[in-house]
């Protein structure tokens, strides 16, 4: 294991040192935005931001890195998002931070593509599915550093915006520095959403809705905090809660999928989600120890929901079409996480700080209802038939394996006519990396073989 992981540290340090940076920002822009007085509507726009260009990133990334290859790109990626980051106390204002966001989105979805080429280009079959789990863990353990990181920070100065800078700049070194060969070129995969709905409705709709409801927890929980009167670092360990509770329920809730029907576990979990929702609302806990043992309950219901709607999509998706549909279910969940922090701060300016636990609640009953009635439309898959649940092949960030060379003829792909920063290269057809916003791995021994070389990689938030 120790010799598997150090062949990608510099990776892995690279995810730690960016992340790390994207976290505080996370906290750290909507407590900023409240000093600077901000509205709640304008907070919600500017959090819609981010995710806008996370999608702009996810279908436009990939051009970038065809055309300046993959080093290139990532130097291109980083600087632009460490000075996005530093631009924030220079213009504070609600139009500026909402431009500054979306290209912070499109840089991340840029940067989690590359770095996730690089991350299969140095798996083989045996260690792809530990160095993605290690990947997926090391990522979602900077993002709750950086989230807690802001603790003793003064937000009214200039000190933890430049923080957050120094640390995303930081990121470029160890893969500048390395001497491994860069990937192979990128090939884009077809955006098919009728056929992924026939599919799989369960898991399309489901993605969409749990992507309103967790773009408005991720985005607007520093503000809620600070609205019903926690501190700044308060405030902080309250975002970090959610993410905690996701990443302790993500595992068993999983599995235990694997067992069941998954349309149940994604109903139970809406449900659940719902009702805790709801009772938070109408609590409105303002003691810090209350408040955050309810958010990570609310994590631990909310955060697996788009694991098990990946999962349930897999189970019925031919191989060759798992790059197109987790494809489709990452843009799903981004469009709904454009939606969210925006109709929860409006909810917020009319019904105070509850208004977003009210959107968390009527998103998930929403999705309960609709995935009930799914129940009724096809009978459930037999347990022996499914795709077992794997850690890293479902989060939100991560990484489909095409289980074999994909056809550059196919219907659902788009070859690259040309690849100028490959120029000294030589590829076959079976070395061409299909990249597009994609964030699942199709477990190996439901597949088989993986084709040598020949790997997709892309983002979700």
């Amino acid at each position: 294991m120790k010799q598997m992981l150090a062949s990608v540290s510099a990776l892995l340090i690279s995810v730690a040192l960016l992340i790390l940076g994207h976290g505080l920002q996370s906290t750290l822009l909507p407590l900023a935005a409240e000093k600077a007085d901000f509205s709640n509507l304008e907070i919600g726009a500017i959090s819609s931001a981010y995710f806008i260009g996370m999608v702009l990133g996810c279908l436009g990334a990939p051009h970038v890195i065809m055309r300046a290859g993959h080093i290139r790109a990532y130097a291109a990626v980083v600087s632009l998002m460490s000075a996005a980051a530093i631009l924030h106390p220079i213009a504070i204002d609600p139009t500026a931070w909402f431009i500054i966001r979306m290209i912070s989105g499109f840089c991340l979805a840029g940067f989690y593509m590359i770095v996730e080429s690089w991350l299969n280009e140095s798996a083989t079959n045996e260690t792809r599915g530990s160095i993605m789990s290690a990947y997926v863990v090391v990522l979602f353990a900077s993002l709750m550093l950086g989230q807690i990181s802001i603790s003793g920070m003064d937000i009214n100065s200039f000190i933890p915006f430049a923080i957050a800078s120094v640390t995303v700049s930081l990121a470029v070194i160890p893969v500048a520095l390395t001497s491994a060969n860069q990937p192979a070129p990128i090939t884009l995969v077809r955006f098919r959403p009728i056929k992924l709905y026939h599919n799989s409705p369960a898991a399309l709709v489901g993605a969409l809705l749990i992507g309103v409801s967790n773009g408005a927890l991720w985005s607007l929980t520093p503000l809620y905090g600070s609205a019903i009167g926690m501190s700044t670092n308060q405030a902080a360990f309250y975002a970090a809660a959610i993410i905690a509770g996701g990443m302790l329920s993500q595992w068993p809730i999983g599995r235990l999928s694997d067992r069941i029907d998954r349309r149940l576990v994604i109903m139970m979990l809406a449900a659940s989600t719902a009702v805790m929702a709801l009772a938070i609302a109408l609590i409105a806990p303002v003691e810090f120890l209350p408040a955050a043992a309810l958010a990570v309950v609310i994590g631990i219901c909310s955060q697996p929901g788009y694991a098990i709607a990946v999962s349930h999509a897999f189970d019925y998706a031919e191989p060759e079409d798992f790059v197109e549909t987790s494809s489709g279910l990452l843009l799903a969940f981004g469009l709904g996480s454009v939606v969210g922090p925006l109709v929860a701060s409006l909810l917020m300016v009319q019904t105070g700080p509850s208004g977003l636990y009210f959107l968390v609640a009527t998103v998930n009953v929403a999705l309960a209802a609709f995935v009930f009635t799914r129940l009724f439309a096809r009978p459930a898959i037999a347990p022996e038939e499914k795709f077992d649940f794997e850690y890293a092949a479902t989060a939100q960030v991560g990484t489909v394996i095409s289980p074999e060379p994909l056809d550059v003829d196919a219907a659902n792909v788009i070859p690259p006519e040309e690849f100028p920063a490959y120029e000294d290269e030589v590829y076959s057809e079976a070395d061409v990396i299909t990249e597009e916003v994609v964030v699942a791995e199709p477990p190996e021994e439901a597949t088989g073989e993986f084709g040598e070389g020949t790997h997709t990689t892309g983002e979700r938030s």
